[in-house]
C-alpha cells in the first residue's frame, strides 16, 4: 500500500466485528509505531495492550462518569451529553483491543511524541486492514489515579493516545476536509 492511500483512506472507525487481533499483528503495529520522531530522540512511549472486555466495560462506565462529574455544564455540544448520558453508549466501541500509549517520562515533547506514534499506529493498521479510533473521551479519566490504577499504569506515566483496534463491520465513509489555510513567507 502506497503511504498516501494510507493517509488518505484511514478514517476512525467506531462499529467493529467481534474477530480477535492476534498478538503478532498488534506486536507488528507497535514495532511500526516506535518508528515514529521524537524530541531529541528519548522515545518516551510506552504501550498498554488491553484486550480483556471485561476491563473495558468498566472502565467505560468509570470514564463516562467521570466526564459528566468534570465537564462544566454547557462546555461540551449537546450531543456529547446525550452520548455520555446513554447506558448503552461504550466509549470503546466494542472494540476488541485498546492500545493506550503513555509517556514514561515528563518532558515538553512527550505529548508530542506519543502522539506521533500513535498516528504511525492507526495507519500501519489501517494498511493491515484494521480499524482504529483515538478515544478522546477516555484521556481524561485515564489521567487520574482511579484511570492509571484501572490500567496498571504507573502513578508517573502519562496516558496520551488511547487507540482502539479491530477489524471494522464495515467500510468508513470520508469526512470532506476543509481547504488548508497555508500562509506563504518568501
Amino acid at each position: 500500500m502506497e503511504l498516501s492511500e494510507a493517509i488518505n483512506g484511514r478514517h476512525s472507525v467506531r462499529d467493529y466485528t467481534t474477530e480477535p487481533v492476534d498478538e503478532e499483528t498488534i506486536r507488528r503495529l507497535i514495532a511500526d509505531a516506535i518508528q515514529a520522531p521524537s524530541a531529541i530522540d528519548e522515545q518516551p512511549w510506552t504501550f498498554t495492550v488491553i484486550r480483556d472486555q471485561v476491563l473495558l466495560d468498566r472502565a467505560s462506565r468509570e470514564a463516562k462518569e467521570h466526564m459528566r462529574a468534570v465537564s462544566p455544564a454547557g462546555a461540551q455540544p449537546s450531543h456529547f451529553k446525550s452520548m455520555l448520558d446513554d447506558a448503552d453508549f461504550h466509549i470503546f466501541y466494542h472494540a476488541p483491543v485498546l492500545v493506550l500509549i503513555s509517556a514514561a517520562t515528563e518532558g515538553a515533547w512527550v505529548v508530542a511524541d506519543c502522539a506521533l506514534a500513535a498516528q504511525n499506529l492507526m495507519l500501519a493498521g489501517y494498511a493491515a486492514g484494521l480499524g482504529s479510533c483515538w478515544i478522546g473521551f477516555a484521556q481524561n479519566y485515564l489521567n487520574t489515579p482511579e484511570g492509571k490504577a484501572a490500567f496498571g499504569l504507573p502513578i508517573a506515566w502519562i496516558p496520551v493516545a488511547p487507540i482502539i483496534l479491530g477489524h471494522p463491520k464495515s467500510t468508513t465513509a470520508p469526512v470532506p476536509r476543509r481547504a488548508p489555510v497555508i500562509h506563504w513567507l518568501g
